[in-house]
């Protein structure tokens, strides 16, 4: 498994701060390793939320419901522990 260096969420500070603040306002409590992977580059954590927030709440002909199973889907399939 790789290792990569990341910035927990009580060392965040500035945009990497308000960012995990942004991601953690769902009721989680700590970051997922999906997101904190971006963490040295809050540019593109930010991109990251962008494009799963349109995926997944953006405007087309999927329920969210629907939306959600096809992830499920995916991820078994590719044998995904997320």
């Amino acid at each position: 498994m790789a290792w990569i260096k990341v910035i927990k969420k009580d060392e965040a500070t500035g945009e990497l701060k308000d960012l995990y603040d942004h991601v953690l306002e769902g009721g989680d409590e700590d970051i997922d390793n999906i997101l904190s992977i971006h963490s040295l580059h809050p540019k593109t954590l930010e991109a990251h939320l962008m494009m799963y927030e349109e995926l997944m709440r953006g405007e087309n002909n999927l329920s969210k419901k629907q939306r959600e199973m096809i992830g499920v889907v995916v991820s078994s399939l590719n044998a995904c522990e997320y």
